[in-house]
């Protein structure tokens, strides 16, 4: 029959769900504690708690010194006790022996309980904390506990909690008490108070995660999530391709009548999501990304140093559902490429194309060849904005038109950036992480405004980022939108992700500098001041060093001995009160006024770091007894009248 302890350890098991050898080291530890302040025992003994789980029965075990007589118990043992216990004890060693106080049972579970309870607890966070590190970018369930202006909390596996802020919560979303939730595990921290747990449903990884558990291909990587772009509760895109052939992508992630999409858009609040097909193509890419809307044609520019554009041309019927609501759609697919996506409608992409073959240089063999052609455009745009309708010929004549002149104005990437910049610069690449490289630069924790246009000006993950601000920051700082501050932000996060070397010439060079440095002849000091009377000495003996010359070798001697400075009489310091204070303040400031009047000033011997005061002449100091401060006046050259200022006291 088990006894009461065992049953006790065996429900502390099950209620906080923690391994065996957990408890255990706590008890121990527990005891080890008692022990202690029962008997008074330094913390620099040594002391171990043995508990055994099967009959609950303590042992304590000291360290102590071996000696003949015991005068304490706590730190001595006897030479024949000490035998028992090793028989190789000598005089003056030390012997862990087993020291169980009497009763200590009792005494224990009284002492010993909040630091059993402390320990426990402190052991149940950290099995927290390991478990929800291990689920970051994981979907979770869980049951709304609370609800406050800034969020909700919620209850997890565990006996966990965790919250969930406003900004996280898709917009229009309401929750009530007990009602289930599944959201993202964004991050997981560790507090003095435990575990914190923040979880999002508006992060992109949420999205990916639900198509993960809705479409068995993804789960299996038969077909593969390439990008995501989302506006939680509005809108989101997802680009998907096919790892094996014969795979629809677009196909496996809707499912049949659409019931795979339609389960994750429920779960999203009814945000609509867009499945697109990836293609390595940017141009096919960006016109399937434009969708719904139909696309005439891409024209792509990958000038270096300018943020990759992509100018795309659709018909004038399209063109308010190729930008979408408050230019939704058109952001979206930008997001989605990494491409800045300018839309124009077919009359406006002709007029434009009309406008550069007149005024650029570059175009005008084109202008040439086109003269023809240019004249019939012309005419065509002139029935258009007058509101004559256009056949199916003539729109087509425009399309043709305005693809020879964007494919004459396209500029192509420079060859040298096809090839990866970090096999040139090898010490730059090191100090990047391999990991830096893997995280989409939407998912670095930069503002997502800036995350955009960083993504369009062709750096897509953290790395190439931190690589290029390692190389030419310039080239970052030149792409539209990016300027100080955001400079700052990313200077930040390239500083926590990059390990920056040792300069090795820095240490160095200190040590070259002090074995160049000239030993000292003496073993003695040189006082500061015995330094500096050299100076004094020689800036006194300017002047009169004709008359020395001409002087005896007597005179010569009793000169530089009258020219020797006198040592200065110590000045003791002495406790003023108020009314001496202000005199003596006020002795200093027209001390110093006075100096100023004086047309030839003294250069300092000594002190070369302080500038020449400039003189100022015609300088008055008063005492104005009604105001209580001292006045300084100043006489102008013009009008002869007196400024004063005040000085309070």
């Amino acid at each position: 029959m088990k006894n009461e302890f065992t049953l006790a350890f065996n429900e502390v098991l099950e209620e906080k769900q923690l391994p065996k050898e957990v408890i255990l080291a706590a008890l121990e530890s527990a005891m080890v504690s008692a022990y202690r302040r029962s008997v008074n025992a330094s913390n620099a003994q040594h002391v171990e708690a043995k508990v055994d789980p099967e009959t609950g029965k303590v042992l304590i075990y000291a360290e102590k010194e071996v000696v003949e007589s015991v005068d304490d118990t706590r730190t001595e043992v006897a030479l024949e006790d000490a035998l028992k216990v090793d028989p190789e004890a000598e005089l003056g060693g030390m012997v862990i022996v087993e020291t169980t106080p009497k009763n200590f049972g009792r005494v224990a579970a009284q002492t010993a309980r909040q630091v059993i309870q402390q320990r426990i607890r402190d052991a149940e966070r950290q099995v927290q904390l390991d478990f929800y590190q291990k689920q970051i970018g994981e979907i979770v369930s869980g049951i709304v506990q609370a609800i406050n202006s800034q969020g909700l909390t919620i209850g997890l596996e565990m006996h966990a909690e965790a919250s969930m802020s406003r900004k996280d919560m898709i917009p229009k979303e309401r929750f009530r008490i007990h009602d289930r939730v599944r959201a993202l595990i964004a991050e997981v921290k560790d507090t003095p108070r435990g575990p914190q747990i923040n979880l999002s449903r508006t992060h992109r990884d949420f999205l990916r995660r639900l198509l993960e558990n809705e479409v068995p291909e993804i789960y299996h990587g038969v077909v593969e999530i390439r990008s995501i772009a989302r506006e939680p509760g509005e809108r989101a895109k997802v680009a998907v391709m096919a790892t094996q052939s014969g795979i629809d992508p677009v196909g496996a992630c809707v499912g049949i009548r659409g019931v795979r999409i339609q389960a994750i858009v429920r779960e999203l609040h009814d945000e609509k999501i867009d499945v697109i097909e990836w293609n390595d193509d940017a141009g096919a890419f960006i016109a399937k990304a434009i969708s719904p809307a139909r696309v005439l044609g891409v024209y792509l520019n990958e000038e270096h140093g300018i943020s990759r554009t992509a100018t795309v041309i659709v018909p004038e019927d399209q063109l308010s559902l190729a930008i979408g609501r408050d230019g939704q759609n058109a952001r979206l697919a930008a997001k989605l490429t990494g491409w800045r996506i300018d839309i124009k409608s077919l009359p406006e992409a002709a007029g434009d194309a009309l406008y550069r073959l007149q005024q650029d240089e570059k175009l005008t063999e084109l202008a040439e060849a086109e003269k023809e052609t240019i004249a019939e455009v012309d005419g065509l745009l002139v029935r258009k904005n007058e509101g004559r309708p256009l056949n199916p010929e003539e729109y087509d004549k425009l399309v043709k038109f305005v693809d020879r002149v964007e494919k004459a104005t396209t500029t192509k990437a420079e060859p040298v950036q096809e090839e990866p910049i970090a096999e040139a610069v090898p010490e730059a690449r090191n100090l990047i992480p391999d990991s830096a490289f893997e995280t989409d630069v939407l998912d670095s924790g930069l503002p997502e405004h800036i995350a955009v246009i960083l993504q369009g000006g062709g750096y897509r993950t953290v790395g190439d980022l931190a690589f290029q601000m390692k190389l030419e920051p310039d080239k970052v700082l030149s792409l539209n939108g990016i300027g100080a501050r955001s400079i700052e932000k990313i200077n930040e996060l390239v500083a926590s992700i990059v390990a920056e070397p040792v300069a090795e010439e820095a240490i160095e060079e200190p040590v070259k500098a002090d074995e160049a440095a000239p030993e000292p002849e003496s073993a003695e000091e040189t006082p500061i001041a015995e330094i500096f009377e050299p100076v004094e000495e020689t800036v006194e003996a300017e002047a009169p060093v004709e008359a020395v010359e001409t002087m005896g070798t007597e005179a010569q001697e009793e000169a530089v001995t009258e020219s020797e400075p006198e040592p200065e009489p110590e000045v003791e310091e002495e406790d003023l009160s108020f009314e001496e204070l202000f005199e003596l303040k006020q002795e200093v400031l027209e001390a110093e006024i006075r100096g100023e009047e004086e047309e030839e000033e003294e250069e300092p011997a000594l002190d070369v770091s302080k500038k020449k005061k400039k003189k100022r002449k015609s300088v008055q100091v008063e005492y104005d007894p009604d105001r209580d401060m001292v006045v300084r006046k100043k006489k102008h050259k013009r009008g002869g009248g007196l400024s004063d200022w005040d000085w309070d006291v």
